[in-house]
């Protein structure tokens, strides 16, 4: 089968918004609607002539279960166009973009609004298995004699709740956190804490520079249902340098462990989407397309070091374009920890380690002029369901910017995954 190329006309996210201990302002749903909106409303063609959304979200609420289709339909694309959601952890949104390129690329389709959402801080609080089945008899017993017995046996720790987000962040295969997998990385290759905190903080320093200068034009302010505006990301700091960083203590390996939650993203808010069209609804609706996806690749690994996939899947994209590291002009690697970005630059320097699990030697140094060139997701924050489009989107922005051509957006996923896309900037076609 020939595959036909895949153009990316537009892109807008909303402003990243961190989680602070209660449920944020906005619904997921409520996320992606508002930054839909906006970037539809610009186009010259109307919602109703998509031909399908695709969502990624990791943790939709019991009322929007499917939430591709509940966006479709809250951006009025009407009841003829099919709204879908896929789930691959922090590659989410990535996930929904090589879906929808597939059925662009099959001719199944000319027009899809892919992306990923998540609402992180209303993830639910769960009741322990105790309660569960404590409130169980209770619901079953229909006389108070069958039912006293059961307030004999209550126990008031059975009101202690389970934080959904926590599991949903743990690896229920391994019994390791996400953070506990990102230790593994400082072990096996002798990462310290300084440096750590020093990538941290050059994260939100670079995130600073990047809003000073405009280079998030991408972001949609969003609006609550009391009036106010969230116009920026909110969790990127001015005052989080390598020493302020070294005052915080581990969370997941106490009380020797490097990761903090200084050096890991933030729990947060967002979503981000982009506009995909076939060469065919460019060339007949004289639409004009930023950049071009190339290639995608999905790999997999011990779940234990699930921060290196991002070297797995982009190794084998470098590999089948015989590109190196360095013949791209941008790379995004999403920030899920400052260990785990860095574990997967000293992977590709260790050629031991790239024998073992690529098949070749070592790929070297990656130039750190060209990665995460405006910060990450440790200053910009990491809503899971969509990182992975908020990547590739920011990739293309940032080639534009600064009259690039090509670059490549790889993530890590939990479960011992990692996803990547190349993607080159147009300038006519």
């Amino acid at each position: 089968m020939a595959f036909e190329p895949v153009y990316l006309i537009d892109g807008a996210r909303s402003p990243f918004l961190k989680a602070r201990n209660a449920p944020g302002p906005f619904s997921a749903s409520d996320l992606a609607v508002q930054t839909g909106r906006e970037l539809l409303l610009r186009q010259p063609f109307a919602p109703t002539e998509l031909d399908e959304v695709v969502i990624g979200c990791a943790a939709p609420s019991a009322d929007e279960t499917n939430i591709g289709r509940v966006i479709a339909l809250r951006l009025g694309c009407g009841d003829r166009v099919p709204g879908w959601t896929v789930m691959r952890n922090c590659a989410s949104g990535m996930q929904a973009l090589d879906s929808a390129a597939m059925g662009l690329q099959t001719g199944r389709h000319d027009l899809v609004l892919a992306g990923g959402v998540d609402a992180l801080s209303r993830a639910p609080l769960l009741f322990p298995d105790e309660m569960v089945h404590w409130l169980a008899q209770w619901n079953q017993a229909r006389t108070w004699s069958q039912r006293l017995p059961l307030l004999r046996r209550f126990r008031p720790a059975y009101f202690k709740p389970v934080i959904g987000l926590l599991k949903g962040l743990s690896d229920p295969v391994i019994g390791l956190s996400m953070g506990q997998t990102a230790e593994n990385l400082v072990h096996r290759f002798g990462l310290t804490r300084e440096q750590l905190d020093a990538y941290a903080a050059q994260s939100h320093a670079r995130a600073l520079a990047a809003r000073d200068r405009g280079a998030f034009d991408e972001i949609v302010p969003l609006v609550d249902a009391k009036g106010a505006l969230y116009a920026d990301d909110d969790g990127v700091r001015a005052d989080s340098t390598p020493e302020k960083l070294a005052r915080l203590k581990p969370v997941f390996d106490k009380p020797y462990g490097n990761i903090t939650a200084g050096n890991s993203s933030q729990v947060t808010d967002g979503a981000a989407l982009l506009l995909l069209a076939s060469e065919r609804a460019v060339r007949e609706r004289g639409l004009r397309p930023i950049a071009r996806i190339v290639d995608a690749q999905w790999s997999a690994l011990d779940p234990a070091v699930m921060g290196l996939g991002p070297v797995h899947a982009s190794s084998a994209i470098l590999a089948r374009r015989n590109l190196g590291l360095n013949d791209l002009d941008l790379w995004e690697i999403n920030e899920a920890f400052a260990a785990q970005v860095l574990g997967c630059l000293a992977a590709w320097r260790d050629e031991s380690w790239c024998r073992e699990h690529l098949g070749r030697g070592a790929l070297g140094d990656l130039d750190m002029d060209r990665l995460n060139v405006d910060g990450g997701a440790i200053a910009q924050g990491h809503p899971v369901g969509a990182s992975g489009a908020r990547i590739v989107l920011h990739l293309v922005r940032a080639l534009q910017a600064r009259g690039l051509r090509r670059g490549m957006a790889a993530i890590c996923i939990g479960g011992g995954q990692g996803g990547a896309m190349l993607v080159e900037r147009c300038e006519g076609i």
